[in-house]
């Protein structure tokens, strides 16, 4: 079990900045809270209110004293958010240690029980940071009204770059030689982030197996695959790790046999089921970036509302074959958008069909019936792919997220990229969220977390 907290951007700055202020400084991190199968928290933060002024009593280097009118606000903001309140304070100094000292466990005793009262949460939190370099390390928990308590193992970063930062007791052990050139490339740091990563895919045929073979082969190591469908046997031209004799089997089922072939100490679930029933959807609360390879419209609404509700990133992946009347292939276009908060959801982009979306959400013989009374639009046709442009597609996916990781790109990164390889043309753009959309800030979506109903929307009996 693994404990996240996930920050955007914004805060994260806060967060850094004040690290480096030469006194101790403090605030309340507000957080939502989610527990994914297996037990894995995430905490999503929603806000931070920091301690005034006014309320410091003693402020230094090493010790602080704040009166209580500085953070009782903040309770109360939690409890009108459904919010844990993280107590967070800074240990400032560039070889400072982010590690409770005896003063600080002592003040812990003192307002975890107001804290845990005035929020209505049960929970009390911690962070403590100092800075390093540009960036900060960290030491956290997480303390319920009655149970153990839990460390926070990690922070994932969002924004124009990700940053994965882990605990600063945490132990992480450098990269073996297998990854030399990797290493070589990005350096061993981005390679430990890479093995710390926890990856979704929705779709394991062309596209998302190419993109499965791309990151297990650079180091990923905690992956989920989601598909509902068998192989086919026109799935063997493009599905990477298939042969014949699959054909027949879960498409996410032959693909994990063929990932955990190549890497052993892979951990690789299978799950098989679509994207669009609500048990699905909630497996993927504990990835930290999930792939989006299915070619349903259906599917795309529920991971554009992911990315939202559950800060997690999504890279969507799409690729679009056409034809003349003479059957001449004329056109090759690829897509790679990138949901992060801050930008466009899919459906502010109308990258998806709407009238198909919701035709896809109901059951097979309620589609045939609105299709043939001229109230739906035909569905199953069996559109073209081809190895080459799928698995271009998928490497053009991964690229997304080095960058985000290890930052070569430009500083302000676009959030989608549109491949036309038939023109041999390239080309990028960014998006903004709709006004009052649900993936606008001021809608109050962003990590709203498992708040009913789940992703705010409206799931079919299972």
């Amino acid at each position: 079990m693994t404990a996240t907290l996930v920050l955007t951007e914004v805060i994260a700055d806060e967060i850094a900045a004040a690290s480096c202020s030469p006194v101790e400084r403090a605030a309340v991190l507000l957080v939502r809270r989610v527990v994914a199968e297996g037990g894995h928290v995430r905490l999503l933060a929603r806000s931070l209110h920091w301690v005034s002024p006014d309320s410091y009593v003693e402020q230094s280097s090493h010790h602080m004293l704040i009166r209580s009118d500085g953070y009782v606000g903040a309770l109360g903001a939690a409890e009108a958010d459904s919010a844990i309140p993280i107590w967070f304070h800074t240990h400032p100094g560039q070889d400072g240690v982010p590690l409770p000292s005896t003063h600080d466990r002592q003040v812990d005793r003192e307002i975890s029980d107001l804290f845990q009262l005035r929020s209505g949460s049960g929970y009390y939190g911690t962070l403590i940071v100092s800075p390093r370099g540009r960036d900060f390390v960290f030491s956290g928990e997480i303390i319920p009204e009655n149970g153990e308590t839990i460390a926070i193992d990690r922070l994932w970063v969002l924004g124009e770059r990700w940053r994965l930062i882990c605990n600063f007791r945490a132990h992480v052990s450098r990269p073996g030689s297998l990854f030399d050139r990797n290493v070589r490339a990005f350096g061993s740091a981005i390679q430990t982030v890479l093995g710390e990563l926890r990856v979704g895919i929705v779709g394991a045929g062309g596209t998302g197996s190419a993109v499965a073979e791309q990151l297990v082969r650079l180091g990923v190591r905690h992956l989920l695959l989601v598909d509902n469908d068998v192989l086919s046997d026109s799935n063997v031209t493009r599905v990477y790790g298939s042969t014949p004799r699959d054909v027949g089997r879960p498409k996410a089922e032959v693909l994990r046999d063929h990932l955990t072939a190549i890497s052993p100490d892979l951990a690789c679930t299978a799950v098989r089921g679509m994207i669009t029933m609500k048990s699905v959807a909630k497996t993927l609360s504990d990835r930290d970036v999930v792939f989006g390879c299915t070619d349903d419209n259906a599917g795309r609404l529920v991971l554009s509302r992911l990315s939202t509700y559950l800060l997690t990133p999504v890279i969507d992946l799409g690729v679009l074959l056409s034809s003349d009347s003479l059957g001449v292939l004329s056109g090759i276009d690829g897509r790679v958008t990138t949901l992060v908060p801050g930008a466009g959801c899919l459906v502010c982009r109308e990258r998806v069909d709407m009238a198909r979306a919701a035709a896809e959400m109901k059951t097979p013989e309620e589609r045939r019936r609105l299709a043939d009374e001229g109230y739906a639009p035909a569905l199953g046709r069996v559109e073209p792919a081809v190895v080459a442009f799928t698995t271009a597609v998928a490497a053009a996916g991964v690229n997304e997220l080095l960058d985000r990781l290890i930052g070569y790109g430009p500083p302000d990164r676009p959030t989608e990229t549109l491949l036309r390889l038939h023109e041999r043309e390239i080309s990028t753009n960014r998006a903004l969220p709709r006004s009052a959309h649900y993936c606008h800030p001021s809608q109050g979506k962003w990590g709203a977390g498992e708040e009913e109903p789940f992703l705010g929307q409206l799931w079919g009996a299972e």
